[in-house]
């Protein structure tokens, strides 16, 4: 009898050895597991559907080719508890990675992230070209259905009828589920932000509303591309406003010829100086009945806060920089230097060039 106790005691130390030794084993199978880079160089992207547990998820980055084994990468979810912690997305997986790096993407939440940047100044016929043929690959055709959509507009706190002026210029980073809408919204609201930030540091005596704001920023923004002018610009158009004179800036003059012929022409002419339309600021007082184009948040800024001065003109140099001037005098003065006899000695260049 104490034999058959002796040699079940005996077999149980063995088993418990056994067993032991199997649990150490896989501990480190796992550990060697975790630390091995393992992955294709070129970036694999991986949808993790809602619900998906850490079995389905082994067996889904197996078959991407993100890990080399499931079962290993299973046992590793369950040594970590990652269970509960793991977030579905889109996922991009650019290696060789380790699985205790893949791991820990997918529990932070790291999606994939689809980006576009629309620069300062742009009109919503050259934003929405930017969109379609950006990662996000959005539909021109619904962008401008929705630019147009007064009512959805309206609901998203514009107080105009078209989004001219209200698409945020900035870099935009999109993780998977956008839409034209999502997008458009956001990129409103990025305006509404800034202009919010701007409103808090408006000058004393500015009384602009939202949709002049924009008005005025956007004119800004196409006279000058010279960071140091936009605040003396804003002065001229403010002292212009003051004293009822037209604001008279040819950006205007471009877009209201542009909704005449539905296309946009940079060449300005006399004649389209003198065509009627609300956005002609030679022919009608007063800012123009939307926006031109979309500001950034310097041109915002400076449309509700003017440096103080007496300028009521001013005339390009031709290198993105402008003459300022109080009076018509200095004005015409300036018309002759930078504009006649500028571009006269231009042409007269050109044509002994030729010669």
């Amino acid at each position: 009898m104490k034999k058959v106790l002796l040699a079940v005691v005996v077999l149980g130390v063995l088993g418990a050895a056994a067993v032991g030794g199997y649990v150490w084993w896989r501990a480190q199978k796992v550990a060697a597991f975790a630390r091995t880079p393992f992955g294709a160089t070129q970036p694999l992207t991986v949808e993790i559907p809602p619900g998906t547990g850490p079995r389905a998820l082994s067996r889904l980055l197996a078959r991407a080719g993100v890990v080399s084994d499931a079962d290993t990468f299973y046992l590793l979810e369950r040594k970590e508890g990652s269970g509960p912690k793991l977030k579905h997305g889109e996922y991009q997986f650019e290696g060789p990675l380790t699985p205790d790096q893949v791991l820990e993407k997918i529990i932070s939440g790291v999606q994939k992230t689809y980006h576009f940047t629309v620069p300062e100044g742009l009109r919503v016929d050259e934003i929405f070209p930017i969109l379609e043929a950006s990662e996000l690959h959005l539909d021109a055709a619904k962008l401008s259905a929705l630019a147009h959509d007064t009512t959805w507009i309206r609901s998203q706190g514009v107080p105009a009828d078209t989004l001219e002026g209200f698409l945020f210029p900035d870099t935009y980073s999109f993780t998977q589920g956008f839409s034209e809408k999502s997008v458009l919204a956001h990129m409103i609201q990025r305006t509404l932000a800034e202009y919010q930030k701007a409103d808090a540091q408006r000058k004393a005596g500015v009384s602009l509303n939202l949709l002049q704001t924009v008005t005025l920023g956007s004119i800004i923004e196409k006279e000058t591309a010279a960071p140091e002018e936009r605040q003396r610009i804003s002065c001229v158009f403010h002292n212009r406003l003051r004293l009822g004179m037209r604001l008279g800036t040819d950006p205007t003059v471009l877009y209201a010829m542009m909704l005449i012929r539905g296309r946009f022409v940079k060449n300005i002419t006399r004649k389209d100086l003198e065509t009627p339309n609300p956005y002609n600021t030679y022919l009608v007082t007063g800012l123009p009945p939307g926006p031109i184009a979309s500001p950034g948040a310097a041109a915002l800024q400076a449309a509700l806060h003017p440096i103080d001065c007496h300028d009521l003109y001013f005339v390009s140099r031709n290198n993105g920089t402008h003459v300022f001037c109080p009076d018509l005098k200095c004005h015409e003065a300036a018309v002759q230097k930078w504009q006649r006899a500028f571009f006269h000695k231009h042409h007269a260049n050109q044509a002994a060039q030729r010669n």
